[in-house]
């Protein structure tokens, strides 16, 4: 029996030509290392949880990139009006040794969280996802630690905010980045999720 998509097919196909050429384009210009960023992982799984429209997929990826994506934007503007990173980590979007089409793409840090909350506004919000998107956090972390190189930073392993911090032993900062993660990203917006889903039930 046919059923009804809650997704539009033009949102499907549109973000799976953007990955198409993001993906590989990415891969050239910074290495495949680049995909051990959190918001690069939210891309793929954002893909995968349009055509199986899941809630849970989409729920975890929600919490992944929407504060982040703020954030992201607040650095990026701030910055291009003053000359002065409020947060840090953006550097590279002024910096002109940077390749243009790499910070070009870079701006997919506005379309993640609307793709993501356009779907979980159809869908609904699914309250596994503060669990499973933790669980997720807490398997990449290590991961970025051991694979990629200390001095591009993925993930903030090595210091917050881009930078290479020394007030800690490496592995007890690292263990400190996982708890604040999901305490200061995920928590807030899963809170207001579940507010949210509470009135949209009630309605």
């Amino acid at each position: 029996m046919y059923q009804h998509s809650a997704l539009p097919l033009w949102l499907k196909l549109l973000f799976t030509g953007w990955i198409l050429f993001w993906a590989p384009a990415f891969a050239v210009m910074l290495g495949v290392q680049n995909y051990f960023w959190l918001c690069n992982v939210a891309s793929f799984l954002i893909l995968v949880g349009l055509w199986l429209e899941s809630r849970l997929l989409l729920s975890m990826q929600w919490l992944s990139v929407a504060l982040v994506g703020a954030f992201w934007t607040l650095d990026v503007g701030v910055a291009w009006l003053t000359g002065v990173h409020p947060i840090g980590g953006t550097e590279y979007m002024l910096d002109p040794e940077h390749p243009w089409l790499a910070r070009v793409l870079s701006l997919y840090h506005l379309i993640l969280p609307l793709v993501a909350g356009y779907a979980v506004l159809k869908l609904g919000y699914d309250p596994r996802a503060l669990r499973w998107q933790t669980l997720l956090t807490w398997l990449l972390l290590p991961l970025t630690y051991l694979f990629t190189e200390p001095e591009r930073n993925i993930n903030w392993v090595h210091g917050p905010f881009g930078t290479q911090q020394q007030w800690a032993d490496p592995l007890l900062y690292l263990l400190l980045l996982a708890l604040a993660w999901p305490l200061v990203l995920y928590l807030p917006l899963h809170v207001v999720m579940r507010w949210w889903q509470k009135r949209r039930s009630a309605n």
